[in-house]
């Protein structure tokens, strides 16, 4: 399998460099693993509205109470990290919006 680049929001890595010590290397790591494998068994296709183009592909990684969404690009073999989020109170309705950007 061939290696996916990794990119990560600017305010996305600046709330991860905010996480608690702990919390933020296991983020890290994870986020290194998806340009391993950008599909992990334990992640999770997103079904978002306005997310037509069938080239990108929104899924959802769990870290304990922290979600991870990110958006692989397979034209590009790339992998856009778009959200690190506590849940609760999360509850992906900024989806639509941080897809746009």
């Amino acid at each position: 399998m061939s290696r996916y680049t990794v990119y990560v929001l600017p305010d996305e890595f600046r709330r991860i460099k905010r996480l608690p010590g702990n919390v933020r290397q296991r983020v890290k790591n994870v986020i290194d693993e998806l340009a391993e494998d950008p599909r992990p068994t334990q992640s999770k296709k997103l079904d978002v509205a306005g997310a037509e183009d069938p080239a990108r592909e929104v899924r959802r990684l769990r870290l304990d109470n922290w979600r991870i969404v990110y958006v692989i690009s397979e034209h590009e073999k790339a992998v856009d990290v778009i959200a690190v989020r506590k849940r609760p109170p999360y509850d992906y309705g900024d989806l639509g919006e941080l897809l746009g950007e």
